[in-house]
């Protein structure tokens, strides 16, 4: 049977088929190290869940929600806005809560895109930043990903060979899965572009709190008058080790939040009120608790870039977000990522994220997650060293198992 059309739009889930063979290997015993999915380890804070047990206990909390979040989870999103960037929300127009960031980019798709509509779109980046889009009929125009001088030169180039004219652009930064940071003035040229050329920002930046080296990461909202052409998307998933709560928020642009607020309210009633209550009080805290989740992953980028390091496998630290980019070792760089990926599950027990799953252009990278403690990415260097030591000595004997099947 004929696939249907959106599905037969998309490629080949390549993170499938990792996770198949990572299961494989479990069933047979093998003790994964698993540091491909960006699933945080943490638990999320006992003031949160406190709150959250507090709130569920209340029967009228079990009734339907607002699918645009409840007016202090939407005041709390403000409020942390002004404290951490010193911008202004309206709570009620420029706020709409989200069932984490890769629904609301899921849906803003939706909300703005005509079929054929063209979307700059970095390469690589997290998968919902192209797929929504696909999903809804555009076309992905790709770009580097690098903030520096070439990007404005890029957008020229992007703007002046693309018909219908670009819709909007993608920005994440911090970059997942590049962990590359941006700057405020990077933020101003890209403003300044997008409004010259009638040009919509969608800003990615759930990785705004995991940063390191005492660099905060700024938001594209500081620039005077970004708020014309900007809407921005963050998370509760890492901040606050809250994946499975499935919260986040849209900020920004009010005709833009909105038009996700009118889609949003035809799909969802939200998430469960104490899930909100609960978010409202974390985003309301002092801060400490985004602090220890900072500082715990701080102090594993440091041991798994040692650690690799001393394996042989030299990995640049990142300077924000819970992953590191990591170029394939030269040995294997030309196996591919996902076949690179096969060999580390088949011959090291350590999972990794290939890049080519972030686009074609990550396809010499894999992504390594910092969602083990500092104890198992000790042990996944040990048995990386060993693999690499058995590939230098029997470089024809270490390929993929599956190569066999």
């Amino acid at each position: 049977m004929e696939e249907f059309h959106k599905v037969r739009r998309l490629p080949p889930y390549v993170f499938e088929q990792v996770n198949r063979l990572k299961a494989s290997a479990r069933s047979r015993g093998a003790d994964i190290i698993d540091l491909g999915m960006g699933n945080p380890d943490l638990p999320t804070p006992k003031a949160i869940v406190d709150k959250l047990c507090e709130v569920v206990r209340d029967p009228r909390t079990h009734r339907y929600s607002s699918s645009r979040g409840i007016p202090g989870l939407r005041r709390a999103q403000a409020a942390y806005y002004a404290r951490r960037f010193g911008v202004k929300l309206n709570p009620d127009t420029q706020v709409v809560a989200t069932l984490g960031s890769k629904e609301g980019f899921a849906n803003m798709a939706q909300a703005i895109t005509a079929p054929g509509d063209v979307i700059l779109c970095p390469n690589p980046t997290y998968p919902i930043h192209a797929f929504g889009f696909i999903m809804s009929g555009g076309v992905i125009r790709s770009l580097q990903v690098e903030p520096d001088d070439g990007f404005i030169p890029a957008l020229e180039r992007g703007v002046r060979h693309s018909i219908p004219k670009p819709l909007a652009l993608i920005l994440n930064y911090p970059s997942n899965p590049t962990a590359l940071v941006a700057s405020l003035d990077f933020y101003k040229d890209v403003v300044a572009f997008a409004k010259k050329n009638d040009i919509i920002i969608l800003s990615d930046l759930a990785y705004s709190e995991i940063y390191f080296d005492g660099n905060p990461p700024p938001s594209v909202l500081q620039v005077p008058g970004a708020i014309d052409v900007c809407v921005e998307f963050t998370s509760m998933s890492k901040t606050f080790s809250m994946p499975g709560w499935r919260m986040g928020f849209a900020v920004g642009n009010e005709r833009l939040i909105s038009a996700l607020t009118r889609v949003k309210s035809y799909l969802d009633y939200g998430a469960f009120t104490p899930i909100q209550v609960a978010a409202a009080h974390a985003l309301n805290g002092d801060g400490a608790d985004i602090a220890e989740v900072r500082e715990i992953y701080h102090k594993r980028r440091d041991v798994m870039v040692d650690a690799f390091g001393r394996a042989g496998w030299t990995i640049p630290a990142p300077a924000a977000s819970m992953f590191a980019w990591a170029p394939i070792p030269e040995q294997f760089r030309h196996l591919g990522s996902l076949e690179f990926s096969k060999l580390l599950i088949e011959h090291a027990d350590v999972a990794v994220a290939p890049g080519v799953g972030f686009g074609e252009h990550g396809d010499e990278f894999v992504r390594v997650a910092l969602v083990e403690n500092e104890h198992r990415i000790r042990q996944a260097a040990r048995n990386i060293k060993r693999f690499l030591a058995t590939s230098a000595k029997q470089p024809n004997n270490v390929v993929p198992l599956s190569a066999h099947r």
